[in-house]
């Protein structure tokens, strides 16, 4: 019999995944600002562990391994694979590693696009492509239909996950599945045992319909930080203020309330088309002993990194300018898919 158990993020890591950004994908006329994000970020990586970096061809490496030399990126550290993509957002089209009988395998959910929004064939091809270039050796993947985007769940690697009825229950992933349903999948596939569904919580400018990686996270001991509205002016105040509600009233496998840590809220950020962008401080990415935490210029950043420090009390907590990047309605943890120890 094959026991799967879906890690923490915070579990022993071997490396990265991203998807480099080009002058096809909807970066192309803001390669100059986003560029530098993804090279610092990719160097913070390669201090700890791997970086696998997806490019679309030989010039687009050359080109990409410039800029993390620019950065002073250790490349020793650094695997490229060439696939051609539609956008960056490897947390969603990367492959979920789950652990089968204490071995990793990789599940290829497939990806459509946030529910048919943009287009993504490419990118829902990519990690067929790079087993078929031996970037993962001889760990298996297992490819499935059903669409499922590693932004929209979280766990705390001891068979809880946590996730929104907005985003997995919605029509446009997978229509015809009803609750229970999906939740048969998930405990099938992830080894998952709990699930922790909010009804509420949204950002401005997340046309991912509501993942859990812009609002809520697991940390170690049972702790969740979560992004608070304390504006009764905001537009998000009520749906976050009932969020805070919801998870209030979560409870630990033995049946104590979490431990709930709240990261600020930082001033509205727009774009030039007066959009509201979504700037959310739960983004962050978890590497071995250390926090990638975005930060967006605003007042309200060194607060988002104490915070943080708190439930990594043994990690350091490094700050990444991730203003270029929610231009795009997404940031640093959307960027990236960890893989755990002994995949890459």
């Amino acid at each position: 019999m094959i026991t799967r158990r879906l890690p923490a993020e915070w579990n022993s890591q071997s490396g990265v995944m991203l998807t480099w950004p080009h002058a096809d994908s909807d970066w192309g006329s803001r390669l100059d600002e986003v560029e530098p994000v993804f090279a610092e970020i990719a160097s913070q990586i390669a201090q700890r562990e791997k970086v696998l970096i997806v490019v679309t061809g030989t010039s687009h490496r050359q080109h990409v391994e410039q800029q993390l030399v620019r950065h002073s990126c250790l490349l020793t550290q650094v695997r490229f694979a060439i696939a051609p993509s539609n956008d960056t957002w490897a947390r969603d089209h990367g492959p979920i590693t789950v652990l089968a009988n204490d071995q990793p395998r990789l599940l290829d959910f497939t990806f459509n696009g946030w529910g048919n929004k943009h287009p993504a064939g490419l990118d829902n091809a990519i990690n067929r492509e790079l087993q078929r270039q031996d970037s993962f050796g001889e760990i298996p993947l297992e490819s499935l239909e059903f669409v499922l985007e590693g932004g929209s769940i979280d766990t705390d690697g001891e068979g809880t996950l946590l996730t929104t009825r907005a985003c997995l229950l919605n029509p446009n992933r997978n229509p015809g599945f009803e609750q229970a349903q999906i939740e048969q999948h998930l405990k099938q596939w992830l080894g998952i045992e709990r699930i922790h569904w909010l009804s509420h919580g949204y950002l401005s400018g997340d046309d991912t319909d509501s993942h859990i990686d812009m609002l809520a996270r697991f940390c170690p001991d049972n702790t969740i930080a979560y992004m608070q509205c304390d504006d009764p002016g905001d537009e998000h105040y009520p749906e976050l203020q009932a969020m805070q509600g919801e998870l209030e009233q979560l409870r630990t496998r033995d049946g104590h309330p979490y431990r709930l840590i709240p990261l600020p809220w930082p001033a509205p950020i727009f774009n030039a088309q007066g959009e509201r962008l979504p700037a959310s401080y739960a983004n962050f990415l978890i590497l071995n002993d250390a926090l990638l935490v975005p930060q967006y210029r605003d007042e309200k950043d060194p607060q988002a990194l104490s915070q943080l420090q708190r439930c990594f009390p043994d990690s350091e907590i490094i700050g990444i300018d991730c203003r270029p990047l929610i231009e795009q309605f997404g940031s640093l943890h959307c960027l990236t898919m960890q893989f755990p120890a002994g995949v890459l």
